[in-house]
C-alpha cells in the first residue's frame, strides 16, 4: 500500500523544518495562497483557498507511517482536505493527497495586531527559493493574496518556532520583493 501525501505551499516547501520523506515538487489545481488569521494563532498565516482560475506550486511529502497524528497537531488551525484529483506529481498511481485550509468561516484579515512574522515569511521563501529558484520566488507572491497585511520584523528575535537563518543573499531577494508588495513592515520596539 502506497503512503498518503500531503501537499505544502508555505512553510513545509522548507524541508529544513520537518522530517518527512520523499518530499518532491507538485503542483496544485484550483487553489491560491492567501494571508489569514484565526482566532487560532495570535499570527496571520497563509491558508490555501479555492480558485478554479489558479494553480500553485509546492511540495508533496509522505505522512509516515499513514499516521495524520503528527501533522494534525502541527497545523491544528487547518483542516485536511481531500486533494488527490488536484495535484500534479511525478508519482506513479494515484496516492491519495490531502491540503490543509482554513475553513472560510474561520479566515480574517491580517491586522497589526495579528501580522505575519517575518521569520515565518523568510522561512517560506527561503523554501520555494531552494525548491524552485528565483523564479518561483516570484511566482510565489504573485500567487499568494493578502499582502496588504502587515509584516513584523522579528529577524533579531525570531518569533516563529521553525525559523531557519537566512543569507544576506537570500535577505536581499526576499526584502525587494516583501517591498514589492502592499506589506507594511513593522520593526519590533519602534
Amino acid at each position: 500500500m502506497t503512503a498518503p501525501y500531503f501537499f505544502g505551499y508555505g512553510s513545509l516547501v522548507n524541508t529544513a523544518t520537518h522530517g518527512y520523506g520523499g518530499a518532491r515538487p507538485a503542483r496544485l489545481r484550483g487553489w491560491r495562497r492567501a494571508w489569514v488569521h484565526t482566532d487560532l494563532r495570535e499570527v496571520a498565516f497563509l491558508s490555501a483557498v479555492p480558485c478554479e482560475a489558479s494553480t500553485i506550486d509546492g511540495l508533496i511529502a509522505e505522512v509516515p507511517g499513514a499516521d495524520w497524528a503528527a501533522l494534525d497537531e502541527r497545523e491544528f488551525a487547518y483542516e485536511r482536505l481531500p486533494a488527490s484529483d488536484r495535484v500534479q506529481h511525478g508519482l506513479e498511481g494515484s496516492p491519495e493527497i490531502s491540503v490543509y485550509a482554513v475553513a472560510a468561516a474561520k479566515q480574517n484579515s491580517a491586522t497589526g495586531e495579528h501580522p505575519i512574522l517575518l521569520s515565518y515569511l523568510d522561512v517560506v521563501l527561503q523554501g520555494y527559493l531552494r525548491v524552485f529558484g528565483a523564479a518561483g520566488v516570484r511566482d510565489f507572491i504573485v500567487t499568494t493574496d493578502g499582502w496588504d497585511a502587515p509584516v513584523l520584523d522579528d529577524r533579531a528575535a525570531p518569533r516563529y518556532p521553525r525559523h531557519q537563518p537566512v543569507t544576506a543573499a537570500e535577505r536581499k531577494l526576499f526584502d525587494d520583493l516583501i517591498d514589492s508588495t502592499e506589506a507594511r513592515r513593522i520593526v519590533l520596539g519602534a
